[in-house]
């Protein structure tokens, strides 16, 4: 069993956790995730470490509410304990050798994107951030990234808070003015990766996503985080919990893992929607 040792809710949907993990906090690195189980009859699901301290032996997770499992890990308060918390699993962020990084993220995928900036400053790199959301309520870890950015740029959809427009704005100007990096680092919504990796292609700039797809077993087997890579002509068959979560952004066929990706959202929401129920009727009794 794993025990919550810290909780925190950073916007109406998205909670932050720390989990009493020595094991996995000995191991982890940024770009890796882990598998847990809230309780023995739930499922796994996977989720991206966003932080670990090594002394405290703790490990991170940030996790917006979209289905059962997730509404029900939100349900848990500190001193309660999870079933299972599997890992480090997946190969961790290459940032060896880097000395000038632009770090994009957006909206969630923030999370999985801090730990990454912060490894790189830690490092010595020159850290330029842009995050992204659809408006101020969304906004997390703003904080966090202006302490680990020599330069941040805050993007909401509809202007409400930073500066109004897509993450992709400030990255075509200051690419457009002749500005470059060692590569460029994306991570949030599928669509969102889409199109930084099309805004950076035309520069020729290494351009890394990290894919989060369906994943079950966390070691290849099941098949299920299966992706499509185009590489010199050829399609090639890869796993992101094995062979990832980090990929060539110029190589990953976007169009197929956003069909994939919403193959099960109708499931997804009426498993939802059936737990919000079940803790109504459980909080009547």
């Amino acid at each position: 069993m794993f025990r919550i040792v810290n909780k925190k809710q950073l916007n109406n949907t998205v909670t932050l956790m720390d989990i009493e993990a020595p094991l996995v906090a000995k191991k982890a690195e940024p770009g890796q995730f882990i598998i847990l189980r809230t309780d023995r009859d739930g499922e796994r699901i996977p989720l991206t470490v966003a932080g670990f301290d090594r002394n405290k032996g703790t490990v991170r997770i940030i996790f917006q509410i979209v289905g059962a499992t997730t509404k029900k890990l939100d349900s848990f308060n500190v001193g309660d304990c999870i079933e299972d918390f599997v890992g480090p699993l997946g190969v961790p962020s290459r940032l060896d050798g880097l000395k000038k990084v632009l770090v994009v993220g957006g909206g969630v995928g923030c999370a999985i994107a801090m730990p990454v900036a912060d490894k790189l400053h830690e490092m010595g790199a020159e850290v330029t951030s842009v995050i992204g959301f659809r408006n101020s309520e969304l906004v997390i870890l703003e904080d966090e990234f202006k302490a680990i950015s020599d330069r941040l740029f805050v993007m909401t959809d509809d202007g409400s808070h930073g500066e109004k427009g897509n993450v992709c704005l400030p990255i075509e100007k200051m690419l457009s003015s002749g500005e470059t990096f060692d590569e460029v680092i994306a991570i949030g919504p599928l669509v969102m990766m889409k199109f930084v990796v099309e805004a950076v292609r035309p520069f020729h700039i290494p351009c890394t996503v990290s894919m989060n797809p369906i994943m079950i077993d966390g070691t290849g087997m099941c098949g299920g985080c299966r992706l499509t890579l185009n590489r010199d002509g050829r399609k090639i068959v890869k796993f992101a919990c094995v062979d990832g979560p980090d990929f060539n952004g110029y190589e990953v066929d976007f169009d197929e893992a956003m069909m994939r990706s919403n193959m099960y959202s109708d499931f997804e929401r009426h498993s939802y929607e059936e737990s919000c129920n079940l803790f109504k009727k459980e909080g009547a009794v």
